[in-house]
């Protein structure tokens, strides 16, 4: 469907005030606040139909759906049963290519390594973005997606939907009102461990996968499959690409964008400048747990210098185990973020979180809540590219959110400490870390 003019013309007016917002800036709509605009629905295309994919989708599904894209014809199949309307294609790039001058938006939801790809497409054509976490495969990948957001003007959101819920925003509000006083660490762990597996070749590839497609722009291999430290043999497709490096990020690329989400909003953090991660021989292809990552961020504004710490497989900071709650009884947090201030702790998880130690705090003011409630992860990109104003986790904010994260994994598979030059792109102390920052698409394929 080809849109009049005059509607082309207010979303573009609309994406200019979103697109133009700095990072961190945050929607005044109230949860019950629905869009009361004239416009009719905007026309959607999806890449990926499955597991995160199908909840973005269900999460747009009141605009039109349009097309849908999948390397999988079973998955796409069942994607289109139920929404008929939508046209099926296996390749992104052919869909974009036919469906570009009836659709105003884009959803992406594949494995990583196809993020860039399909959003860097879709908003070189001027079409608002939605994108699964982490935003990007690689540093470079993810700053070309936050600059041509920001050229372009568009409506973007990338898919960290625990940053719609309610406790991220006390815990946001507690730490900037200053109730834990000045913060110079933060620790952040989590459990995931993606380790442990080797890919094997020789078996035939499965009739309804597209596996060429599925490599997008990774270096070219057999179809393989996964092989677990006991002998079990699992397919890559759809989950387990996980456990490689060449198809994501491990266990930090998983869960380092959720959970690093709540001190990077608190703390109004952007570029760390320098980053050291320590953890198991890395090995080539596969991912590793128990990872410990330390970021040092400059000052911003009248908030000090502060050290993020990631740690995960099981570990954890030794302050974890020592807390306690009103009672005196263990807080059982198995994983979180801890703000360490200097008149007080804040340690939370998704959905709860508490001032430390629980006796000082037991009576503690909390300040009157300052940041609305959500209409919803994917309502706030909708509603924005409809009738202006910003989401909360823009391809800006974003951006350097998954900067960050993909960061400490270079740290890592390198096996050196990055000093971090963020304008230029660089690690200036090392050449050899500088590899980690970018990759060599296949050919056919472009970011």
């Amino acid at each position: 469907m080809t849109h009049p003019l005059s509607r082309r013309s207010f979303l573009g007016q609309s994406a200019l005030v979103g697109g133009a917002l700095a990072a961190g800036v945050h929607s005044s709509l109230s949860a019950a606040e629905e869009s009361d605009s004239s416009l009719e629905k905007l026309n959607i295309a999806c890449v990926g139909t499955f597991n995160r994919a199908a909840s973005d989708i269900k999460g747009v599904a009141s605009e039109n759906i349009v097309a849908l894209c999948d390397v999988d014809q079973d998955m796409l199949d069942k994607a289109g049963a139920e929404y008929t309307g939508a046209r099926k294609y296996r390749d992104f790039r052919v869909m974009l290519e036919e469906e570009e001058k009836g659709i105003d938006a884009v959803v992406v939801g594949t494995p990583d390594h196809t993020h860039a790809p399909a959003a860097a497409m879709a908003m070189r054509m001027k079409k608002h973005v939605y994108c699964e976490k982490p935003l990007a495969h690689t540093v470079y990948e993810t700053r070309v997606l936050a600059d041509l957001a920001k050229e372009h003007n568009l409506v973007t959101q990338m898919g960290t939907q625990v940053h719609a819920g309610d406790n991220y925003r006390r815990v946001v509000e507690l730490v900037q009102s200053g109730t834990i006083g000045e913060i110079g660490e933060v620790h952040v762990f989590h459990g995931v461990n993606y380790t442990g597996r080797r890919l094997i070749t020789g078996m035939p590839t499965p009739s309804q996968l597209d596996w060429d497609l599925w490599l997008g722009p990774t270096p070219q291999r057999p179809y393989c499959e996964s092989v677990t430290a006991e002998g079990e043999r699992i397919p890559l497709h759809p989950f387990h690409w996980r456990h490689f490096w060449d198809y994501s990020a491990g266990g930090m690329g998983d869960f380092g964008c959720h959970y690093m989400d709540l001190p990077h909003w608190a703390l109004k953090l952007m570029y760390p400048t320098r980053v050291s991660a320590t953890g198991p021989t890395p090995h080539l292809i596969a991912a590793t747990a128990g990872i410990v990552a330390t970021y040092e961020h400059p000052a911003r504004g009248d908030m000090p210098p502060v050290t993020l710490t990631w740690y995960d497989g099981g570990k954890k900071p030794e302050i974890v185990t020592t807390l306690k709650g009103a009672n005196g009884e263990p807080l059982n947090y198995g994983t979180g973020s801890l703000f360490v201030g200097s008149e007080g702790m804040i340690i939370a998880d998704y959905s709860r979180h508490a001032l430390l130690p629980a006796d000082k705090f037991s009576d503690a003011d909390r300040p009157e809540p300052f940041i609305p409630a959500s209409i919803g992860h994917h309502k706030e990109w909708t509603h924005a590219i409809k009738n202006g104003g910003p989401t909360t986790c823009n391809f800006e904010y974003s951006g350097a959110l998954t900067e960050s994260v993909l960061l400490g994994v270079a740290s890592y598979r390198s096996g050196e400490a990055l000093e971090w030059d963020a304008e230029n792109l660089r690690v200036t102390n090392s050449d050899h870390a500088q590899q980690f920052i970018h990759k060599e698409y296949r050919k056919g394929w472009t970011l």
